[in-house]
């Protein structure tokens, strides 16, 4: 048993953008991520986030547009993080690894459909609607703005915690460039400057996608060796078949 526990302790799960991370077992951490507020939060940041992949997603094929669609991965990725983040507690390691492993396969392949509109959009010559893609950017951008603003007062928290506040801050970034390609757009003519931004988000989707993926698979081996202990949920969990 002590070894099954350490196993659980030092499974690696690392806090970024575009996966989740290990959250403290301890009573205080415990305590902060049950936090009513916390919860709310998440919520919040949840639907806002599933609104505007809705959002981009049909405002980008609609405005032949690959940053909005590249764009909307983002927030779909940050919709399952918050998801992921709500249910961290009630999830044995081996749960949180398989919801990560279909989140970076799902991140994958989205990426390379972007890299695939792309390039039919080069051989179509079809150009992007710089009015709909500078609007939309900047919706999404007052809305990762308003989630920055709404996890603020929780950025002090847990390493969890932290990763979601960083990752609605840096999102910011995203809006900036595909609002960055509709000026590009309007002022050349072109549909270059969609496209450039595109491919570098795509890239990014499909390299995070890669790592979810991996980092996953390596989890699910050492839930493997440690035995049916690590499928156990954690203190105040609802069991799920295995």
């Amino acid at each position: 048993m002590p070894e099954i526990t350490e196993n659980r302790k030092r499974a690696p799960m690392a806090c970024s953008c575009h996966s989740t991370c290990s959250t403290d077992t301890s009573p205080a951490a415990e305590a902060a991520v049950s936090d009513p507020r916390w919860r709310r939060a998440l919520w919040i940041a949840l639907w806002l986030n599933l609104i505007m992949f809705g959002v981009e997603l049909v405002a980008g094929l609609q405005a032949d547009s690959v940053s909005l669609l590249a764009d909307a991965v983002d927030f779909a990725g940050d919709a399952a993080n918050y998801g992921i983040s709500l249910a961290v507690l009630s999830m044995a390691l081996v749960w949180r690894s398989r919801a990560a492993y279909v989140k970076g396969l799902t991140m994958l392949a989205y990426g390379l459909f972007v890299l695939g509109r792309a390039g039919w959009m080069l051989h179509a010559g079809s150009m992007p609607e710089p009015w709909v893609m500078g609007v939309v950017g900047l919706i999404a951008l007052l809305v990762n703005a308003g989630v920055a603003v709404l996890l603020y007062s929780f950025r002090t928290g847990d390493a969890n915690m932290r990763s979601v506040w960083l990752c609605s801050r840096n999102d910011a970034l995203s809006n900036l460039a595909v609002m960055a390609a509709a000026l590009g757009v309007f002022g050349t003519g072109t549909a270059w400057p969609d496209l450039a931004v595109a491919a570098v988000m795509a890239a990014l989707a499909i390299t995070a996608g890669v790592s979810v993926v991996r980092q996953a698979r390596a989890e699910l081996a050492m839930a493997g060796k440690a035995g049916p202990a690590s499928a156990t949920p954690l203190p105040g969990a609802i069991p799920r078949p295995d």
